[in-house]
């Protein structure tokens, strides 16, 4: 018998017989799901599984840090979470809280309960606190940006809908292009996969359609896109370069800068040249972005002939200084004033995941708390190496001085960040400075080949949950398909049996089980749906009927649409009540990467830079096709898509030429940080100059236990840069990395990620 159930990629039918799932299908009404799906049974059964809670040898025997290559010893699950329990008290005693540093990230499931980041925080707060984490390495320098200039994210959460796209706009601009590949998945989870339908209604309006990245295949071929590839990291350049034609030849609009904005004259003077001596012209960008002066110019002026909205990717504010990249965004468009009207204005994120520009009505709030945190201590998201390697060192961010804790104890529960951070060498350095790290984790990652004690996880099929996204018009009901595998346990659980040992059950369960908590979050949001509460049946009848659809909205969503209409009576949440061109706020931290208005500012690596002199390629590591960031890596699609068990790098025909290289070639990225090993794909697609290898291979070093070891599975992560976009945001910067890449005809082992550490037995009491 089939059972609803629900992932990032989609929700899904799955069948099991003798405790294995022996099929999935997709729901039958959705119009493009994500093969990814087909991974999802074979990654539940791998031997990649953690069998049993497993303690490393060394840290068992001595207490080293030797974190890396080491054997580890299978224990009882009690002794398990008698050592965790212990620690954690050991080190709340003597190191305090903030000593704790509780890392996570939200995609280990779609399901609102046994949601790991979550379930951990909530633990940990009932327990007294922790050291977390701000903001997302999705979107870090636009979440720091956004509340000063906009007043809030709306621009990132709620968008002009597709349906008003592809009723209204006339050109659709989109920095970033419109990456289809990365609208297969949607926090939480989606029932039907709409984005190609809405861009196939937007290609047979016949909308011009202007993608405007580096590698032409970010935006899909069916909408016949013109092709523009700037130099990476240049696109605030371009759009400085298309405000100047705008202004110069009067095609901007005066009359919304002076209603609707402030500080447009402070940033015309820049653009103009008045306030710095250069106007930043068609033929000044051009030069930094390599990209025809008339090119630039005519895209203005068609910009300004009819409705135009302008689109920014999430993938452009992951290089340096990338939030001035949101905020000239905002700027341009305020240029043209067509911001509030149908199809019109900007929007950040259109193509980075499914929901964004999905037409939805104001969906219930379905989801768990983890409560204050005591300690109130936390970093940026992507600052964990400089945490863990500079304990008392001072750093700015957003207005604040700060400094960071002296980190005894890592707790990691539902990520990678030997995926998901820069510099993995560095990181590695940092990783064995605190005395313990603890891990949940259903497979053999190589976050938990790097851990002390590793306690095996459910995945999602092995448990109860609902499925739900604030941008989705769907909950699904997701039914547990299979038994807990190999004696695993879900979060809750593993929490609960710690919460058990220190003392604060009752805290962190309120007298809850899994099936209590799951319709006491059900009612709650149907208590609070409002109109929409009578369009939610009890618990009961929803887990029967699996799916629960909501109405589309009739009308359009055009984001800032009351504001247009009236600015005295729906004001912007900032100081002024409008657009901050120009924000007296960030302008008075007096920050040298990040000025009071939108400027140009040098990447710390770029090929218009002197670096590219010893690293002329520069790196593009983005979201991956084939899996969810490094998930399900080892299965399906995935693995499938790798050519002798590591991932193609993307090269151009010249590049590839230039260097001796030929398709299937082996060949090695590297740079002053890393090296790793890839397979070489010769593809038009990708501008000249560049290099693309999609994120998402597990760290594969050579030599665990070496500095610098060659990494042999081609995770891109071993290349790219560990710095701050700015004091104001410090987002990751993963995109502004240059590299070199060569033929190996050296010695090299095969790749083995996906390997199983040694297991050895339980030592002898006594």
């Amino acid at each position: 018998m089939f059972k609803t159930h629900g992932s990032h990629w989609g929700a899904f039918e799955a069948e099991a017989q003798d405790n294995r799932v022996v099929a999935i299908r997709p729901l039958a009404g959705d119009p493009d799901p994500s093969p990814i799906l087909d991974g999802m049974a074979e990654g539940l059964h791998h031997d990649c599984r953690i069998k049993a809670p497993a303690v490393r040898e060394g840290w068992l025997k001595h207490r080293d840090r030797a974190r890396g290559g080491d054997r580890f010893v299978e224990v009882p699950w009690d002794q398990a979470l008698d050592l965790v329990a212990e620690e954690l008290q050991r080190v709340k005693t003597a190191h305090g809280n903030d000593a704790i540093f509780a890392g996570s990230y939200g995609w280990s499931s779609a399901g609102r309960f046994h949601h790991a980041k979550t379930q951990m925080q909530r633990f940990l707060n009932c327990f007294g606190g922790f050291t977390g984490q701000k903001h997302s390495y999705s979107l870090a320098a636009g979440l720091a940006i956004l509340p000063h200039i906009v007043g809030d994210v709306a621009p990132l959460r709620g968008l002009t809908s597709w349906a008003s796209i592809a009723e209204a706009t006339d050109t659709l601009v989109a920095f970033g292009g419109i990456p289809v590949r990365n609208t297969q998945v949607e926090p939480g989870g989606t029932a039907s996969h709409t984005t190609v339908p809405w861009l196939q209604k937007i290609a047979a309006r016949g909308t011009h359609v202007v993608s405007i990245t580096p590698i032409r295949n970010d935006t899909p071929d069916f909408l016949n896109p013109q092709w523009i590839a700037p130099r990476p990291n240049t696109d605030v350049a371009l759009m400085l370069g298309l405000a100047h034609t705008l202004v110069a030849e009067g095609l901007h609009d005066a009359a919304f800068l002076a209603t609707y904005a402030v500080g447009g004259d402070q940033f015309l003077a820049y653009v103009m040249g008045e306030a710095d001596g250069q106007a930043k012209t068609a033929d000044w960008a051009s030069d930094i972005c390599d990209v025809p002066a008339e090119t630039i110019r005519t895209l203005a002026r068609r910009m300004a002939q009819g409705r135009t909205m302008i689109a920014c990717s999430y993938s452009l504010q992951r290089g340096d200084h990338g939030e001035q990249t949101f905020w000239v965004t905002m700027a341009l468009a305020c240029l043209l004033g067509q911001i509030g009207l149908p199809g019109g204005g900007f929007g950040f994120g259109y193509g980075s995941m499914h929901g964004q520009g999905n037409p939805v009505p104001k969906m219930p709030s379905l989801t768990h708390t983890a409560g204050p945190n005591p300690t109130g201590s936390f970093i940026p998201v992507a600052r964990v190496t400089d945490l863990l390697l500079n304990p008392g060192g001072e750093y700015d961010f957003d207005g604040e001085r700060r400094t960071y804790p002296d980190t005894k104890l890592i707790y990691w529960c539902g990520g990678n960040p030997f995926h998901h951070h820069q510099d993995l060498n560095r990181l590695l350095e940092g990783w064995r400075r605190p005395d313990t790290v603890i891990v949940n984790e259903p497979w053999w990652t190589p976050t938990a080949k790097l851990a002390d004690i590793v306690l095996p996880a459910t995945t999602t099929m092995e448990r109860n949950d609902i499925g739900h996204s604030s941008r989705d018009r769907f909950l699904v009901a997701m039914k547990q398909i299979v038994t807990p595998q190999f004696g695993a346990r879900n979060d809750f659980d593993i929490f609960r049996g710690l919460s058990q040992r220190l003392g604060i059950e009752a805290t962190f369960t309120e007298g809850r089980d899994e099936d209590a908590w799951l319709r006491h979050l059900y009612d709650q949001a149907r208590e609070g749906a409002g109109p929409l509460a009578n369009r939610m049946p009890d618990f009961d009848t929803f887990w029967e009927q699996g799916i629960l659809e909501l109405e589309a909205p009739e009308k359009p969503q055009v984001v800032y649409e009351a504001f247009r209409a009236d600015p005295a009576a729906h004001p912007l949440p900032t100081p002024s009540g409008k657009f901050e061109i120009f924000c007296a706020e960030i302008a008075g931290f007096a920050y040298d990467d990040c000025p009071g208005h939108p400027m140009w500012r040098e990447p710390a690596e770029w090929l218009g830079g002197a670096e590219a002199k010893s690293w002329p390629l520069h790196l593009i590591s983005n979201q991956p096709k084939h899996k969810l960031h490094s998930q399900l890596d080892f299965v399906g699609p995935s693995r499938a898509a790798k050519q002798d068990g590591r991932e193609p790098v993307f090269l151009s025909p010249g590049d590839a030429q230039a260097r001796g290289i030929q398709d299937g070639d082996l060949v090695r990225l590297y740079n002053d940080r890393g090296e790793t090993l890839a397979v070489a794909a010769i593809s038009d697609d990708v501008r000249g100059g560049v290099a693309q290898l999609p994120t998402g291979a597990w760290f594969d070093p050579a030599d665990w236990a070496a500095a610098g070891a060659l990494e042999r599975h081609g995770n891109p992560n071993v290349l790219t840069l560990d710095k701050g976009t700015s004091k104001l945001g410090q987002g990751p910067i993963s995109h502004t990395t240059l590299v070199e890449v060569e033929k190996f005809d050296g010695a090299a082992d095969a790749p083995e990620p996906f390997r199983l550490p040694e297991i050895v037995a339980l030592p002898a009491a006594g």
